[in-house]
């Protein structure tokens, strides 16, 4: 009985959110305005495209950990990555946020201060894997200088089908291959199976 009663107060309120008539919110210029949401243009950014290729979450996952992956998403900036697969990663003897030379016995650093040298140490790795600008040319063999300073990278050819795409037709500093090309709104990712050395 009581559901009953309660259930015939509630339908006056259901019955005016279904109604035709919608009241303009105060702020509104006009009803007849149609919400359009912001989006990119139409292709992805290089963030949305980090976010989404399963052969590049290790390096986008120090990519997040500084401020450069703040490139990433920006529509402004024009970046070439070069995005090492996790494979590439998972080889390295030494991995990102370690040091290039290990700590030497007997050192003893305190906890902030391996915090404070493994983020320099990913974000000197992070660097030396974007180009700031894009699009760039990979053919005849050309250099680039990266966003680490005084670290550039070289594209050199490589025999192959004449009819493949550009970027299948070099290779990086001496042996690293380009697997994979994809564009976004606001430079171009080539997934590569090695690492840019820092050193």
């Amino acid at each position: 009985m009581r559901l009953q009663l309660f259930s015939f107060l509630l339908v006056p309120f259901f019955t005016s959110a279904f109604s035709d008539e919608q009241m303009v919110l105060p702020g509104s210029s006009d009803a007849s305005e149609v919400y359009t949401p912001l989006t990119h243009a139409d292709k992805p950014t290089l963030a949305d495209l980090l976010t989404i290729e399963p052969s590049a979450s290790i390096f986008y996952s120090y990519a997040r950990e500084n401020e450069l992956s703040q490139l990433f998403g920006n529509e402004a900036s024009s970046n070439t990555l070069l995005v090492p697969t996790n494979k590439a990663i998972m080889a390295l003897a030494r991995k990102p946020h370690q040091s290039p030379a290990p700590v030497k016995d007997g050192v003893i650093i305190s906890e902030a201060e391996f915090d404070r040298l493994a983020k320099t140490n990913v974000e000197r790795w992070v660097s030396a894997h974007i180009i700031p600008r894009s699009p760039i040319s990979l053919l005849p063999p050309k250099t680039y200088n990266t966003l680490l300073e005084g670290k550039n990278v070289t594209f050199e050819r490589v025999d192959g089908d004449e009819s493949a795409p550009e970027w299948a037709l070099v290779q990086l500093d001496g042996g690293v291959r380009l697997t994979g090309m994809k564009e976004a709104c606001n430079g171009v990712m080539y997934i590569i199976d090695g690492t840019v050395k820092t050193e």
